[in-house]
């Protein structure tokens, strides 16, 4: 991270450098089930990822729409790392928005080396289906020696 950079820069930059976030979920009970699923994103705001409606996360979804989300380097030296937290409200993305979503998604797969990506690829027949989490907020870790003292970070 770049020294003096805005709790705002701090947070855009790990998104964008980043290609896996860790989402949280629970099912049904209340039981936590956590997944790092690569991910594009629009605005800071609309995180997109590509999974089977069968995955223990894609259930937990289908009941509890409510998740956490944390992206993070997990490859910096230890007390140097920084992650941005989010919670969000998830589901699959169908109908008019599709087109446009998995454009998203296809373009940072492209970039990433990954395969270019359509709606058919994403309809029920493919197996896969595409998910949205729209955040309703963020935050980062503040660096002031006290543990889990988490910042708002506004980015829309």
């Amino acid at each position: 991270m770049v020294t003096g950079a805005s709790p705002a820069e701090i947070a855009r930059a790990v998104i964008d450098t980043n290609r896996y976030l860790v989402l949280a979920t629970a099912d049904r009970t209340g039981t936590p089930w956590s997944s790092p699923v690569y991910f594009a994103h629009r605005g800071f705001r609309e995180f997109f990822w590509v999974s089977a409606p069968e995955a223990a996360h894609s259930r937990n979804i289908a009941v509890r729409p409510q998740v956490g989300i944390v992206v993070f380097d997990s490859s910096v030296p230890i007390g140097c790392g920084q992650g941005v937290y989010l919670s969000a409200v998830a589901a699959v993305v169908e109908g008019p928005d599709t087109d446009a979503a998995i454009e998203v998604f296809s373009r940072r797969s492209v970039v990433h080396g990954g395969q270019v990506w359509t709606a058919r690829d994403v309809q029920v027949a493919s197996g896969l289906r595409l998910y949205r989490a729209v955040a309703e907020d963020h935050s980062i870790l503040a660096k002031d020696g006290r543990p889990d003292h988490r910042v708002p970070v506004r980015l829309t």
